[in-house]
């Protein structure tokens, strides 16, 4: 079968196109996240020991004594630095919630459980529901980090084409769900006690006992994911598929990539994985209903007997949790569909995952330096109360501010694209910044998340950007980033607006945003 040939015409630059492209060459400069971690703490020290003997006139909430910036330059300081800089790292929250997850992810990654239950979901999908199918799969795969990047993208193009729909639309509707709907969940993973890390080390500025749940954002979240999947089935269906009727499919049929059924060992053997999840869903429901169960807060607590609060041992083993509830029906399926030999194809799986992580490794380590430098100069806390001061003197109403976090945290995505990165950037500032303001760290970080994942889609320094690329020009040969860009700025901007009001409607009625968040910060 012939198909037309593409148009050799340059297409006409647009302002957003000719913008986007702009933003790529200013972001192709910034330096690697952890030199920019490394030279922010210089900077950091730099600044610190100018502003040493400036006696400013606000209060530090925690002293009640007005605020002093310690000079890091200096001999006890520089010295202390030095000293702490091993356990600055290993102690970094972020750093082993991520590692210990992603060891039972790794295993079921490696073994092909993950891929093996998101072909068998996408088979039975009927041809009408396609599109959020596509969407939600892409949203679940976040619990394997990077699976829905390099497994959920190319087979939404495959299952559309299949289906005698334009493959680039599938494309679109995966990247949706997969990026563009990065904080949307409705299973926690391994970004939530992340982020929750990240916001209390930054809370702690002002609140040094403050405790966050590491799921203190988890009914938004979860709510967002129908919020995501409505936008996304609209989009696809009524604006992105329409406008692809014109563009020819042309690449060549014999490379692209093929959906393919699942065989009878590997059926034999998802189901058994899935049978040993639910078993051990089932005893970890029942071992947290007693009254007395061991997960619930104990007696020393003030929230004894509770179940869902942070000083809960059921809370504090989420991330372990994650790991045991990858880590079992990982093997499971491996042994069963004949993808695991012995336990060393087990520990292979867990060794692929940590190679993988060896560059967040190197990001955290600079990333816990500048925030311990950053919080023992006491500059963190200066801004905080500057910017709240500021921020009073405005008398903004607080769902304007909100609005101001969304922004701003979609514009830093265009420019760094590690989440962690970015929120332990603006996080340290904005936090106690806003605190300072009666806002909760819970409420922050939930409209970081809405501006982070709604243009994660848009930006060419997303790390998978240029492999999207790559699955389009599989389709469609004269695809390059405006094609993507183009695909996926409507996704973009919609997410953007109706996420945001979706938001502000959580904290107008009042839900919770999750176990044990609250929306105005009262100091204890």
């Amino acid at each position: 079968m012939s198909h037309p040939a593409p148009d050799a015409t340059p297409t006409p630059r647009g302002a957003v196109a000719r913008f986007l492209d702009a933003v790529e060459r200013v972001g192709n400069k910034l330096p690697d996240p952890a030199v920019l971690f490394l030279g922010l703490m210089l900077v950091v020290w730099v600044v610190s020991a100018a502003l040493a003997q400036v006696n400013f006139a606000e209060i530090d909430p925690r002293s009640g004594d007005p605020i002093q910036i310690n000079n890091l330059l200096a001999g006890t300081s520089f010295t202390a630095f030095m000293a702490t800089m091993v356990s600055t790292f290993v102690n970094f929250a972020p750093l082993g919630v991520v590692l210990v997850a992603m060891l039972g992810l790794g295993v079921a990654e490696h073994t092909g459980f993950i891929n093996a239950a998101l072909r068998a979901i996408l088979s039975v999908t009927p041809r009408m529901l396609l599109t959020p199918v596509l969407i939600a799969v892409g949203i679940f795969s976040h619990v394997a980090v990077d699976a829905g990047y390099v497994l959920v993208i190319p087979l939404g193009a495959v299952i559309f084409y299949a289906a005698g729909r334009h493959p680039l639309a599938g494309i679109a509707a995966a990247f949706a769900g997969v990026s563009g709907g990065f904080s949307a969940t409705f299973i926690p993973s391994s970004l939530d006690p992340l982020l929750a890390g990240l916001s209390q080390e930054a809370a702690r500025l002002i609140d040094p006992t403050i405790v966050l749940s590491p799921l203190n954002n988890y009914y938004f979240t979860t709510a967002s994911t129908a919020l995501v999947v409505a936008v996304g089935w609209f989009l696809t269906d009524r604006v992105i598929e329409p406008r692809l009727r014109n563009t020819a499919v042309d690449g060549d049929m014999a490379d692209m990539p093929a959906m393919e059924t699942l065989t009878a060992r590997e059926r034999t053997g998802l189901w058994a994985a899935v049978a040993s999840m639910l078993v051990l869903v089932a005893a970890l429901v029942l071992t947290s209903v007693p009254v007395g169960s061991a997960w619930r807060a104990g007696p020393d607590s003030p929230n004894a007997g509770e179940l869902l609060v942070a000083t809960a041992p059921l809370m504090q083993s989420i991330v372990p949790l994650i790991f045991i509830l990858f880590l079992v029906p990982g093997i499971v399926y491996g042994y069963m569909a004949g993808t695991v030999k012995n336990h060393r194809d087990v520990v292979q799986g867990m060794s692929r995952a940590m190679s993988g992580m060896g560059y967040y490794i190197v990001m955290a380590f600079f990333a816990a330096q500048f925030i311990y430098a950053f919080g023992q100069s006491n500059l963190g806390a200066l801004l905080a109360i500057k910017g709240a001061n500021a921020l009073q003197a405005m008398g903004l109403p607080m769902g304007v501010t909100l609005i101001g976090i969304v922004a701003l945290s979609g514009f830093v995505n265009l420019m760094v694209g590690s989440a962690s990165a970015k929120w332990a950037l603006i996080g340290a500032i904005m936090v106690p910044m806003l605190m300072q303001l009666g806002i909760s760290p819970d409420l922050t970080q939930a409209a970081y998340r809405v501006g982070d994942s709604s243009t994660n889609i848009i930006t060419p320094l997303l790390p998978y950007f240029p492999l999207i690329v790559v699955f389009c020009q599989r389709y469609v040969k004269s695809s390059g980033i405006g094609t993507l860009l183009a695909l996926m700025l409507p996704y973009s901007l919609a997410l953007l607006v109706v996420w945001t009001l979706f938001l502000l409607a959580f904290w107008g009625v009042g839900i919770p945003l999750g176990v044990g968040a609250s929306y105005e910060y009262v100091p204890g």
